[in-house]
């Protein structure tokens, strides 16, 4: 049973073995069944060992890749202090 408050946690061992068992030629639609998978995972799984042997996507990723997204989370959190303090000096300036 799903509970999507606790998802399941699966090793990239066994995100490799259900892999293998569809490139080997099992149906999609049994091993959803049969592991109790959604298609969207199965599929994002199957498409990223195809693509770059691996279904972490920290472990795809390439050095450029992470430094954007370093800056997108800096860029965001400096964002939110610019909007912090513009509420702060609209309350003192109301004073």
């Amino acid at each position: 049973m799903r509970d999507p408050k606790h998802p399941r946690q699966f090793t990239e061992e066994f995100r490799r073995r259900i892999v293998a068992l569809v490139d080997s030629g099992k149906p999609r639609a049994e091993v959803m069944r049969e592991y109790d998978l959604g298609e969207s995972t199965l599929g994002r799984w199957t498409r990223r060992v195809r693509a770059y042997g691996s279904t972490a996507a920290a472990d795809n990723r390439t050095p450029e890749q992470n430094r954007l997204i370093g800056l997108e989370r800096e860029n965001a959190r400096l964002r939110m202090e610019v909007d912090v303090l513009k509420q702060a000096a609209l309350t003192f300036a109301r004073r």
